[in-house]
């Protein structure tokens, strides 16, 4: 069983903020809504529209458009391909769950005093899954140049050899949670590479600060294998009313929950003669939980009796996260011609303190054509300012870099949403498109994301049956230890069903 130790002081300000980089805000701030079926099959485009729990979530003033009361339960099944690309070597994962991506009900109250203009109200309760962390990726290649020592040198470098090593009788979980606790993550992660014989001092006295590398001689053959699962929800509270014949006002409190977890495994061996370290395998588990509030205003009003317009604002979202990490190390040197197995296990699990991140807000301009009882094409565009998001306490020194970079490396992403739905009796047949630029200033780090989507559904009545198919790319890279970046292309396609029906 691993030990379990709370980080304090210090702490805050190194391994735990060591954990969360510009990655992880990119994660938790890039948000997708899941949603119904009939949404999935639009491609989401619901700023200007009503008729479905999940445009709630899109647009708060959507619940006021629903005639009667409703609610709906959706399955989605989600498919991750993950086609990898490292120093001229190629790998496929694919990965695939099966869950509960929105439910909720509108109650809506009609205003009987026929001298209001204020027609009906509606409140709501939606929760729609943001993303799905479901994923798994591979990455295998020779590496000519660069090893995972470089990793470990890079933190050793400048740092008192009696910083980085256990005292004489000292255990290896002693050592790593004092060190940790002592000095940060700097530390902790060249005490790995010391006690695993990759570092090697110039001299053994307490003052060294000079290291070097016992891997060398080049072509390193490596291998990278993520594992992750979890998601990131949200539940909207919602309140919306109908002013006149041609405008809906609402508004969404919303709670949000993320659950992520990370499994990462990497190894590398070589047979070059000079090189004193031959295999190095490196273990590292993230979890993470988090919980937060946003809220949303928005409008939809009937520009013609045909022509439909909207306009949502999505506050930053406040999120507070803990994490949890664990490390294992083990390596295979040569020891004056004999083979040594080095095992560094701490058998800890790391507690870090509480920690907020801010993610940007957002702006939706929606336009919708509504055929009659025809169908209706209708479109968004929304605006999001990633380089907003901000860690914190800003104050905080590594924070306060990490946000830095933030500024630097994110830029205002668009989004686009194009559906439409042609009826044909009680028979639905809806078609969509979707793109959301780039939240990275430079796009060969994540390219923008393309996707499309077909469905259909039918009426039955009071109850309605919907069915999506939704698929969508997208290109990034992943830098593994210094060493490298693979390249990982992304297909990720999902069938959505939706049971609606009258209350």
């Amino acid at each position: 069983m691993k030990k379990i130790i709370t980080f304090t002081g210090l702490l805050l300000a190194t391994i735990s903020l060591h954990a969360q980089d510009i990655t992880d805000a990119v994660r938790y701030s890039n948000t997708s809504i899941q949603g119904s079926a009939r949404f999935r099959a639009m491609s989401g485009a619901f700023g200007a529209l009503g008729g479905d729990i999940s445009a709630i979530n899109i647009n708060p003033a959507s619940s006021a458009v629903f005639n009667t009361s409703f609610a709906s339960f959706t399955l989605s099944s989600l498919s991750n391909k993950n086609e990898t690309a490292y120093f001229g070597n190629a790998n496929s994962n694919r990965e695939t769950d099966i869950d509960m991506s929105q439910a909720g009900a509108v109650f809506l109250f009609r205003n009987n005093k026929q001298d209001s203009k204020w027609k009906k109200f509606s409140l709501s309760l939606a929760y729609d899954q943001y993303n799905n962390f479901e994923n798994r990726w591979t990455a295998t290649g020779v590496n000519p140049n660069n090893n995972i020592g470089n990793y470990f040198l890079g933190f050793a470098q400048g740092l008192r050899l009696d910083e980085i090593s256990a005292l004489p009788g000292e255990s290896t979980f002693d050592a790593y949670n004092g060190i940790g606790n002592t000095f940060g993550f700097d530390h902790q992660q060249a005490f790995l590479g010391y006690d695993s014989f990759i570092l090697e001092p110039n001299t053994f006295d307490d003052d060294n600060t000079l290291y070097f590398n016992n891997i060398t001689g080049g072509n390193y053959r490596q291998e990278q294998s993520l594992a992750s699962t979890g998601y990131n929800g949200k539940l909207a509270f919602n309140f919306a009313a109908q002013y006149n014949d041609d405008v809906y006002f609402g508004v969404n409190l919303n709670s949000h929950f993320v659950n992520y977890e990370r499994s990462t495994v990497y190894f590398e061996d070589n047979n070059n003669n000079s090189s004193i370290v031959k295999q190095v395998a490196f273990e590292n588990t993230l979890r993470t939980i988090g919980a937060g509030f946003s809220f949303q205003l928005g409008s939809i009003f009937k520009i013609t009796d045909n022509l439909r317009g909207g306009l949502t604002y999505e506050s930053p979202t406040w999120l507070s996260f803990e994490d949890e990490t664990t490390q294992y190390i083990e390596t295979l040197r040569d020891n004056g011609g004999t083979n040594e197995v080095q095992i560094t296990d701490p058998n800890t699990v790391n507690i870090f303190p509480q920690y907020t991140l801010q993610t940007p807000g957002k702006v939706t301009t929606s336009l919708a054509y509504v055929f009659g009882k025809k169908g209706l094409i209708s479109a968004d565009i929304g605006f999001k300012d990633f380089s907003n998001t901000k860690f914190k306490p800003k104050n905080d020194t590594f924070f306060a870099a990490q946000n830095r970079i933030i500024e630097e490396n994110l830029t205002t992403s668009t989004s686009i949403n194009v559906g439409g739905e042609y009826k044909i009796k009680a028979l639905s047949l809806r078609a969509g498109y979707r793109y959301e630029g780039s939240p990275y200033e430079d796009k060969n780090i994540m390219n923008d994301l393309t996707g499309y989507s077909l469905g259909l559904g039918y009426s039955f009545g009071n109850t309605k049956l919907d069915l999506a198919y939704a698929s969508s790319e997208q290109q990034s890279l992943n830098n593994i230890y210094n060493t490298g970046n693979a390249i990982i292309d992304n297909r990720n396609s999902s069938f959505t069903l939706t049971l609606g029906f009258n209350l």
